[in-house]
């Protein structure tokens, strides 16, 4: 595999190859709340009506439109209460003509009725009823198959289920559909300067954001994530926390360890495998990374630069696309927008720049104000970003007021 000398790679040449590699997981039923989020692994049709029978939209009398069709406050109609029907309490299945049934929301129509008139229009009596106002047929029915026919196709494969639609398939019977499950992603920092949070830093240390930043990005994304902690600058102590992780990740995620220093110790580790490629990709930040299989069942694993800006465009470049192919969502990367630019921009000759930036609407529409400066470290910058500002290679200037590409980095898509 490359040892990161070759020239530098595309960021298009790169997700490629990392789609390329990466097939959905298999989908299998699950329970309907598990789903919630996932993507429907099939076309889901409806086995039973909506109403499954017709039922009363009013509390009210359920008669037969001939007999109440002249009634009125000068001459009200008077019929026989028969009986009474309360919602999921039916024992009436049939009425005669000229006859009333009380009747509440929801409880199904006798057989002989095809009309309902609410209270507000009768004096609520027992035993017989005076209807003052004639309603239309069908008035207050809500007729079998009218909200949902059996065949009709309620989630077509690949929709994302929300609320509604969970709510839909659990109405017609549904106790699991089938759907790809959320990938469990294992997320390693490296790093013998590391510490976690909570605990004393050395005059040398830092504590460990990038485990955090990163494994709540997969969260985010729809995955499981697995914060695993911090590995030492060295090779050994990173293989063995690999080898342990494996039995429960679908992805891995390392952060470090990638450049070209004396102890980076992901590449060190690696490299020898021949599985796992590591080279340059032309892009500021982010340029060292790798991306290959691990382990008997080749699971794919992402080594990330260690800046946390760095790591986290990475993420957004590479690994959320590889989740979103895994649980079967399109589109795989984040949909690029266009905004007005407020401030001057440089960028890198030869490299597309994703700038961290703020993101609003003024009078003049969409804008973006760079966020901080260059530095791939520059965390409380990244924090306050909610946007990229995506610069393309070979564009070494953008004056403020150009349109530029967007990354919407808070968006739902």
């Amino acid at each position: 595999m490359s040892d990161g000398t070759d020239a530098l790679v595309t960021v298009d040449d790169h997700l490629a190859r990392i789609l390329a590699a990466i097939e959905p997981l298999p989908a299998f039923p699950q329970p309907l709340m598990e789903t919630l989020g996932m993507a429907v692994a099939e076309d889901v049709v409806a086995t039973i009506d909506l109403p499954s029978f017709d039922n009363s939209a009013m509390d009210g009398y359920a008669v037969r439109h001939t007999d109440v069709a002249t009634a009125s406050d000068e001459a009200p109609v008077h019929l026989p209460v028969v009986g009474e029907i309360g919602a999921g309490q039916a024992r009436l299945f049939a009425m005669s003509p000229g006859t009333a049934v009380k009747i509440m929301t929801g409880a199904p129509v006798p057989a002989g009725a095809d009309t309902v008139v609410p209270y507000e229009w009768t004096d609520r009596g027992v035993a017989q009823v005076r209807i003052d106002r004639a309603p239309t047929y069908a008035q207050h029915v809500r007729p079998a198959g009218g909200d949902v026919q059996v065949g009709d196709v309620l989630v077509s494969e690949g929709t994302v289920l929300g609320p509604r639609h969970l709510g839909l398939l659990a109405a017609v019977g549904r106790a699991t559909v089938a759907s790809r499950p959320r990938p469990r992603v294992v997320v390693i920092s490296t790093g013998s300067e590391l510490r976690d949070p909570g605990t004393s830093l050395g005059h040398d240390s830092i504590y460990d954001g990038n485990s955090y930043l990163l494994a709540a990005a997969a969260r985010r994304a729809g995955a499981i994530a697995y914060r695993v902690g911090i590995v030492p600058d060295e090779p050994r102590a990173f293989l063995d926390a690999l080898n342990d992780q494996l039995v429960r990740a679908d992805v891995v995620v390392t952060s470090g360890g990638v450049s070209q220093g004396d102890y980076d110790v992901v590449k060190e580790a690696l490299a020898p495998l021949g599985t796992v490629w590591f080279g340059g990709v032309a892009m500021q930040p982010g340029k060292p990374q790798g991306f290959g299989r691990v382990g008997e069942d080749g699971t794919p694993i992402f080594t990330l630069p260690g800046n946390p800006v760095s790591s986290y465009i990475s993420f957004e470049m590479f690994v959320l696309p590889a989740l979103r192919k895994l649980m079967g969502r399109a589109p795989y990367s984040r949909p690029v927008t266009t905004a007005r630019l407020t401030h001057d921009l440089r960028s890198p000759d030869g490299r597309r720049q994703f700038a961290r930036a703020q993101y609003a609407v003024d009078q003049a529409g969409p804008a973006v104000t760079p966020v901080g400066g260059h530095g791939s470290h520059l965390i409380g910058d990244l924090a306050q970003s909610d946007a990229l500002v995506v610069v393309p290679e070979g564009v070494g200037s953008v004056p403020a007021g150009e349109q530029v590409q967007v990354l919407r980095l808070d968006e739902e898509f």
